[in-house]
C-alpha cells in the first residue's frame, strides 16, 4: 500500500465495537479467544484501532474518580500523585498515539540497488498478532495501560494480566475494560502466579513483562520455549551522582523522585554517590526537604504513600539495620508505613547496596572524585536509569559517555517517563527492549518489507545462468 492509499479516518461510531462479552473463565480460554481475534484481523484496520483508542479515552474520563480510589486503597496515593504519575502518563501516551497513528501506519518507500530496477520497495508496520502484557503492582494503572495503548495502536489483540498485589486496581480494571474495549481485541485475566504460569503455556507473538529480575527470567525462559520475542522492564539500582549545584534544589529533586509512591518506583534514585565534600551538606538538606514535603511526622501526611504489603515492610525494615539513620527510620507494619529515610555510613557490600531497595530509603555514599563515582557504577549491573547533578558541561558529557543505563537524567530524576517521544526501556540486567510512543508502536509491530517487480520487462536475465565469459565480466563490474 502506498502512502496515498492509507485509508482516511472515519467517525468512530461507524465502527462496530463489541464490548461486554461474557467473561471467559480460564486464562487458556481467554488466550484462545484473543488468538481467534488476531487470526480474523479484527484489530488491523486504522478505523478499528482509532475506535478502540477513543473508547479507551472515554474509559479514563468516566472512571477517573474510581481509579483514584483504587490507587489510594492499594498504595495510599493522593490524587495529585495519581494524576501525575499514573493517569496523566497514560493519557499523554493515548493522545500521542491518536495524533500520530496515521503516520506510524503509513507505508514508506525505500531505495533499492539500480541493478534490480525497475522495482518498488516498501516497508509497512504490520501487527504482530496477539500480545501478552504482564503488569506490576507499583504503578498498576500506568504500567498496565500505557503499553496497552501502544499494542492497540499497532493493531494487535491483547491479553492483560494485572498484578494481584494491587487488588483494588486489578478488580477495577477487570470490571471496566470489558465495558469499553472490544472483547475480540482485549481480554483481561486476574489472579496470582498460577494464572501467569498458565498464560505462559500459550503461544503469544510478543510478551511485555514489567517487574523483578527473578520472575523476568521465568518469563524469558517460557517465551524462549515458544520462540516468542519479549520486552522486559526489570528495574535495578538506579544511581545518582551529585557532583555540584545548588544543594537545596538538588535535595528537592532527589526527594521528589525518591519518595513519590513511597519509593516504589523502578526508576527512582536507589543510592547517591556524593562527590568530595557534598555528602554531609546533601544529607542535611534532604532532612530539611523531607520536613518541607511531608511535615514533622510524614506518617500523618496525606501526600506520602504506603508500602504495598506487610512482607515488603518487613523486607525494608531489615535494610535499616546497617549504617546511620540521619532522618526517618520509623516503621509501622500495621499501617504499611516506612518513613522517608536517609542513611549514611553504609558499607558498599551491605544488603541495602546489593538489592533494589524499592522503598523510601536513600543511602548516601561519599566518593573522593567524579571518576571514582563512574567506576563504582561501572562495577555494578546496568541500571534502568542513572542520574547526575552538575552544572558543568564536561561532567555531563563524561557521565553520558561513561555510564551504561536504560536512560540518563541530568539534574532531574524520574520525569523522563512523562515524555512520549523518549523510549522507555532497560539495558543489560535492567531489561530488554523499550516502549512509549513510536518505540512502543514499533515494539508491537513487524516492519515488513515488500519488493514488487513486474514481469513485462525482465531485467534480471543478465544474472541467469549459464555464465559465459562476457556475462561474467559484466556481472563482476556491476555486482
Amino acid at each position: 500500500m502506498s502512502a496515498s492509499q492509507v485509508p482516511p479516518a472515519v467517525p468512530t461510531d461507524r465502527v462496530r465495537v463489541d464490548p461486554g462479552a461474557a467473561a471467559l473463565r480460564s486464562p487458556a480460554e481467554t488466550a484462545r479467544h484473543l488468538r481467534e481475534g488476531a487470526r480474523s484481523r479484527v484489530a488491523h484496520s486504522r478505523r478499528f484501532r482509532m475506535a478502540q483508542l477513543e473508547a479507551f479515552d472515554r474509559m479514563l474520563r468516566v472512571h477517573r474518580e474510581e481509579i483514584f480510589s483504587a490507587l489510594a486503597a492499594d498504595l495510599g496515593k493522593n490524587q495529585v500523585e495519581s494524576q501525575a504519575t499514573e493517569l496523566q502518563i497514560v493519557q499523554t501516551g493515548l493522545d500521542h498515539a491518536k495524533r500520530h497513528l496515521e503516520d506510524w501506519m503509513r507505508t514508506r518507500s525505500v531505495p533499492s540497488p539500480f541493478v534490480l530496477a525497475p522495482v518498488t520497495t516498501t516497508v509497512t508496520a504490520r501487527p504482530l498478532g496477539m500480545v501478552l502484557i504482564i503488569a506490576p503492582w507499583n504503578y498498576p494503572i500506568n504500567l498496565t495501560l500505557a503499553p496497552l495503548v501502544e499494542a492497540i495502536a499497532a493493531g494487535n489483540t491483547v491479553v492483560l494480566k494485572p498484578s494481584e498485589l494491587a487488588p483494588a486496581t486489578s478488580a477495577l480494571l477487570e470490571r471496566i475494560i470489558p465495558q469499553f474495549l472490544d472483547h475480540r481485541a482485549v481480554g483481561i485475566v486476574t489472579g496470582g502466579p498460577e494464572v501467569t504460569t498458565e498464560l505462559l503455556q500459550e503461544k503469544f507473538d510478543h510478551i511485555l513483562y514489567t517487574g523483578g529480575e527473578r520472575v523476568g527470567r521465568i518469563v524469558y525462559e517460557a517465551a524462549a520455549r515458544q520462540l516468542t520475542p519479549v520486552t522486559l522492564e526489570l528495574g535495578g539500582k538506579c544511581p545518582v551522582v551529585v557532583n555540584d549545584g545548588d544543594i537545596m534544589s538538588v535535595a528537592r529533586r532527589l526527594a521528589y523522585g525518591k519518595f513519590m509512591n513511597a519509593g516504589q518506583t523502578c526508576v527512582a534514585p536507589d543510592y547517591v554517590l556524593a562527590v568530595g565534600e557534598t555528602g554531609p551538606r546533601l544529607a542535611k538538606a534532604l532532612g530539611k526537604v523531607i520536613k518541607e514535603f511531608y511535615g514533622a511526622n510524614p506518617q500523618e501526611s496525606k501526600d506520602f504513600g504506603r508500602i504495598i504489603n506487610v512482607n515488603h515492610v518487613q523486607r525494608l525494615a531489615g535494610l535499616l539495620e546497617e549504617g546511620t539513620i540521619l532522618a526517618g527510620g520509623q516503621v509501622d507494619e500495621a499501617d504499611r508505613y516506612v518513613a522517608p529515610t536517609i542513611l549514611t555510613g553504609v558499607d558498599s557490600d551491605s544488603p541495602v547496596m546489593q538489592e533494589e531497595i524499592f522503598g523510601p530509603i536513600l543511602p548516601i555514599l561519599s566518593v573522593p572524585s567524579f571518576d571514582d563515582a563512574l567506576r563504582f557504577i561501572g562495577d555494578r549491573p546496568d541500571p534502568l536509569a542513572a542520574y547526575v547533578f552538575t552544572e558543568r558541561s564536561g561532567v555531563i558529557r563524561a557521565f553520558e559517555e561513561g555510564v551504561r543505563a536504560g536512560a540518563v537524567g541530568v539534574n532531574a530524576t524520574n520525569i523522563h517517563l512523562a515524555v512520549p517521544e523518549l523510549p522507555f526501556g532497560g539495558v543489560g540486567a535492567s531489561g530488554i527492549g523499550a516502549y512509549h510512543g513510536k518505540a512502543g508502536f514499533d515494539t508491537f509491530s513487524q516492519q515488513r518489507p515488500t519488493l514488487n517487480k513486474g514481469t513485462r520487462l525482465d531485467t534480471l536475465k543478465v544474472v541467469y545462468p549459464p555464465y559465459g565469459s562476457a556475462k561474467s565480466a559484466l556481472l563482476k563490474r556491476v555486482l
